[in-house]
C-alpha cells in the first residue's frame, strides 16, 4: 500500500497565538489518505477540521502559528519545501475548495480570470486554450450560461454560485490531492449532487487522494471510504466508512450520530450533545476531552492519557470511556443546545 500513498501525516500538531502563548487546535494527528481513497472528516465547529486542512497546504500565517510534525505529499515532507515549491504544489497538484466563498474569491477581479489564474500558473495552455477551460469548468460544476457569469464580479452571483466559482478554481488543474472543506454548505440538494459527483469523478478518473471535511453525516456516509471523527483537536476514531456507521464506539461518535435527523427513524426527542466543544485556550490538556459532555460516566472510566486503540481491524477508538458510555439516563439533565 505504500507506493499507493499520497498523503501521510504524522504527529501534526497546529498550534496559535494567544496573547503570549500558543495552544495547539490540532494535537497530534496522524492519517494517510490513499490514491483514489476518500477520507472524511467530521466533527463540530471548532473541533480543528479546518486547521488541519489549512496545515496541510501551508495556509496558516506565519507569525501567528506553529506547526510540528510531519507532512508527507507523495514521500515529500510539505513542512520541509520552500515557499516557491509549495507554490507550485498548491493550486496545482493540491486543490482545496475553500469553506467561505466570499473570502475566497477576489471582489475587485471578474470570475473568469480568477479561475484562469491557476491555468496561467500551473499549465502551458495558451490564452484561448484557458478561456475555454474556464468556460468548461464553469458548466462542470453547474452554472447557467458560463459565458455570462465569465465576465461578472462575486458580489453579483448567489452564495451558492460563488460556492460552485471556489470549487471550479479547486479543480482546475485535476489536483492529485483535493481537500473539500464543507464543499456542499451553500448549495442546494440537486447542486450539492452534482457537486458530489463531480469531485467522485475527479477522485476515479485521476486516481485522486481527497479529504472530505463536513458536520453532513449523510455526505460522508455516500463520498467518504474511512472517517476520522475530530474533537477538541484530536481523533477520537478513525475506520472504514461501514464500521464506523455499523459500529460506532466512542461517546462523541454515538452522540453525533444520535443527534443526526436522518438516523432517528423513530421519530423520537432528538438527542442533545451537553455543553460545547471548549475555546482554544480552555481545551483540557489532559485526560479525556469529552469527559465534561458525559459527566454522568465516572473518572475511572477515562484514561489519564487517553490514547487511540485498535479495536478491530483499522479501527482506532480514544479513550477506554467507550466501553463503560451509555447515553445519559431518562431524566438526567442534559443543557446542551441544538445544533450544537
Amino acid at each position: 500500500m505504500e507506493n499507493n500513498r499520497l498523503l501521510e501525516i504524522k504527529g501534526l500538531k497546529t498550534s496559535f497565538r494567544i496573547k503570549d502563548d500558543y495552544y495547539a487546535a490540532v494535537d497530534n494527528v496522524s492519517l494517510d489518505v490513499n490514491k483514489n481513497e476518500v477520507l472524511g472528516i467530521v466533527g463540530e465547529s471548532g473541533s480543528g477540521k479546518s486547521a488541519l486542512g489549512f496545515s496541510i497546504l501551508g495556509l496558516h500565517p506565519k507569525n501567528n502559528s506553529e506547526i510540528e510534525g510531519e507532512i508527507k505529499y507523495k514521500g515529500e515532507d510539505i513542512l520541509k519545501v520552500s515557499e516557491t515549491r509549495l507554490q507550485k504544489l498548491r493550486g496545482g497538484e493540491l486543490g482545496m475548495i475553500f469553506q467561505d466563498p466570499m473570502s475566497a474569491l477576489n471582489p475587485l477581479m471578474i470570475i473568469g480570470k480568477q479561475i484562469e489564474e491557476s491555468l496561467i500558473l500551473h499549465t502551458k495552455l495558451s490564452k484561448a486554450e484557458r478561456k475555454s477551460r474556464v468556460l468548461e469548468l464553469l458548466q462542470q460544476v453547474g452554472i447557467a450560461r458560463p459565458d455570462v457569469v465569465y465576465n461578472q464580479y462575486p458580489h453579483e452571483l448567489s452564495g451558492g454560485m460563488r460556492q460552485r466559482v471556489v470549487i471550479g478554481i479547486a479543480i482546475s488543474c485535476n489536483p492529485a490531492f483535493l481537500i473539500a472543506d464543507e464543499p456542499t454548505t451553500a448549495l442546494d440538494v440537486t447542486i450539492q449532487a452534482q457537486i458530489l459527483g463531480l469531485i467522485s469523478k475527479l477522485k476515479n478518473e485521476l486516481n485522486s487522494g481527497v479529504i472530505l471535511i463536513t458536520h453532513d453525516l449523510g455526505v460522508v456516509a455516500e463520498m467518504a471510504d474511512k472517517i476520522a471523527v475530530m474533537y477538541a483537536g484530536q481523533i477520537v476514531e478513525l475506520a472504514p466508512v461501514e464500521e464506523l456507521f455499523e459500529n460506532p464506539k466512542h461517546p462523541y461518535t454515538r452522540s453525533l450520530l444520535q443527534s443526526n435527523p436522518t438516523n432517528n427513524i423513530a421519530k423520537t426527542k432528538l438527542h442533545v450533545i451537553q455543553g460545547v466543544v471548549p475555546s482554544l485556550a480552555n481545551l483540557p490538556r489532559t485526560g479525556c476531552r469529552f469527559a465534561s459532555r458525559i459527566p454522568w460516566l465516572s473518572e475511572s472510566a477515562h484514561e489519564e492519557d487517553p490514547q487511540l486503540h485498535e479495536i478491530s481491524p483499522n479501527h482506532y477508538v480514544r479513550c477506554s470511556c467507550y466501553k463503560t458510555f451509555d447515553f445519559a439516563p431518562k431524566g438526567e439533565a442534559t443543557d446542551g443546545v441544538f445544533g450544537n
